[in-house]
């Protein structure tokens, strides 16, 4: 079944336990993809759909940060209820065993030099999008190259 399906699918079912949560953050997550659905005129395929989610989880993330230095306790757990709906739609997430052989794999194919990060993070981007906090990925190969 494809990921749009089971969103769909989910949602129905909120909409029969009246769980108005979980109900909003889909709601929210399918206008998302219906706007990128009619403003592009394609059909979403779950890769699309991954990135989608991912956005709207740094987004997320961004508002909690904000909400809790505020001291908006309230909202920020509105934000972190939104984010465990969210995740339940991502793809298995990488492991640092998994990250670390794929960036070794990448150091040997492209070098350890700083002119190397933007061919290193381009290999990465596909392998572990949606499976990784690219920012994290990020860091660990600037580390990697200093």
């Amino acid at each position: 079944m494809s990921l749009k399906l089971t969103i769909t699918d989910d949602m129905k079912n909120a909409m029969r336990a009246k769980d108005t949560a979980k109900l909003g953050t889909i709601r929210l997550l399918l206008a998302a993809m219906k706007q990128r659905e009619v403003d592009e005129r394609i059909e979403l395929s779950d890769e699309q759909i991954v990135a989608i989610i991912d956005k709207m989880q740094k987004q997320r993330r961004d508002s909690i940060s904000q909400y809790e230095a505020a001291g908006r306790q309230d909202l920020a757990d509105i934000e972190k209820a939104e984010m465990l709906v969210l995740e339940g739609y991502m793809p298995q997430q990488a492991d640092e065993a998994e990250i670390a052989t794929l960036l070794d794999a990448a150091f040997a194919a492209h070098g350890s030099n700083v002119a190397a990060m933007g061919k290193i993070m381009a290999d990465l981007k596909p392998k572990l999008a949606g499976r990784a906090d690219m920012s994290k990925v990020s860091a660990l190969v600037k580390a990697r190259i200093q």
